[in-house]
């Protein structure tokens, strides 16, 4: 895409709302001078801060709107209330209808989900649509999915799954033949459920031309980088996300209590702190923010709801790679190559 990128933004998602929203697209902004913004929100609170902004303001259409959805709302409930008038759907229908080539938004991950699909539909030959984040490892980064847009999966999802993660390495991560992982409580063909052993021998027999099928992955996996996309269904994959958060914060809070311990510590900390600082910076999961929904009928960026601008400007910035790489098309070039084989379950052979 050699034309400037539109990003709609729903200003009223997530737990902080425009004070985060406006100030983390006005960021993202001086990193991508070609992006235009429209933006949807209640003019009182979100007209005062793109005033802040010049620049913003002078690549910004703002549309007003009286509802917004709340953090805690059941998706049926966000539906009910927030169709057709919020500043979420609104944000998506900007995508539906051309307006806008992108929608980023912090808000509840249920609902934004219920909307997408019900705003933009899901595509052709893919059954449930999917959460794909980018996960920091040893060797750079990977994209790991589900996770959580859809709890559990059978096979037939997790090839889905693995066709479309494949699919948004080649754009974020620039390989031409991504290797995919099935996530799994062994690497041997034996372990695991039937819905992943099966997944495995359609991946392996397949030999898709756009992915290359590496074979069962474990939970250390993760942080090694061992492959670049890793599949595995929205539980899991959630709780696996969460726990890694978790992990970072309680390694950093670890580090800081034994930099201040002695005089000592405070003096090597001196000497140490361009490494602890590159070290704080990896951990930073502001960088790493923002997971697509793949497998709809447009792009739809999911910022964390309790992150802060910088974090925000990572999801409206991976939401305008999306949009100029085209990943829409890389998804359907890779869908359609996909043979998509019936799902059936081997036969014990017979004995005499």
């Amino acid at each position: 895409m050699t034309r400037p990128v539109t990003i709609a933004l729903d200003a009223m998602g997530g737990d902080h709302g425009p004070s985060v929203v406006i100030p983390g697209a006005a960021l993202m902004l001086e990193r991508r001078p070609d992006a235009r913004f429209v933006i949807f929100g209640d003019e009182k609170q979100v007209l005062p801060l793109i005033d802040q902004h010049p620049k913003l303001k002078a690549v910004t259409t703002f549309h007003h709107t009286e509802v917004s959805v709340k953090m805690d709302d059941k998706p049926s409930q966000a539906l009910r209330y927030g169709r057709y008038k919020s500043s979420m759907w609104r944000a998506i229908d900007a995508t539906k209808t051309g307006e806008a080539h992108v929608t980023v938004s912090a808000g509840n991950t249920g609902a934004l989900m219920a909307m997408s699909k019900f705003c933009l539909k899901s595509m052709p030959q893919v059954d449930r649509p999917a959460l794909a984040g980018l996960w920091p490892t040893a060797r750079g980064e990977s994209i790991v999915l589900d996770l959580g847009a859809t709890i559990g999966a059978d096979a037939r999802h997790l090839v889905d799954l693995a066709v479309m993660g494949a699919a948004m390495a080649r754009v974020v991560l620039d390989l031409d033949r991504p290797t995919v992982g099935l996530l799994n409580v062994g690497v041997e063909e034996i372990k695991g459920v039937e819905a992943v052993k099966e997944a495995g021998r359609i991946l392996r027999e397949s030999n898709l031309p756009h992915l290359a099928y590496h074979g069962f992955v474990e939970g250390d996996d993760l942080g090694k980088g061992t492959v670049d996309v890793v599949v595995t269904e929205g539980f899991t994959g959630n709780i696996a996300l969460k726990t890694a958060e978790g992990t970072a914060k309680q390694i950093a809070e670890y580090l800081r209590a034994a930099m201040g311990r002695s005089l000592m510590s405070k003096i090597g900390y001196v000497f140490a702190r361009g490494a602890f600082a590159a070290l704080k910076d990896k951990l930073d999961p502001r960088k790493s923010n923002g997971g697509v929904f793949l497998g709809l009928e447009g792009i739809v960026v999911k910022s964390h709801g309790g992150t802060d601008a910088i974090g925000f400007a990572s999801a409206a910035e991976l939401g305008y790679e999306m949009a100029r790489e085209d990943l829409m098309a890389k998804v359907r070039e890779m869908v359609a190559a996909s043979t998509r084989p019936e799902l059936t379950v081997a036969q014990p052979a017979e004995t005499e």
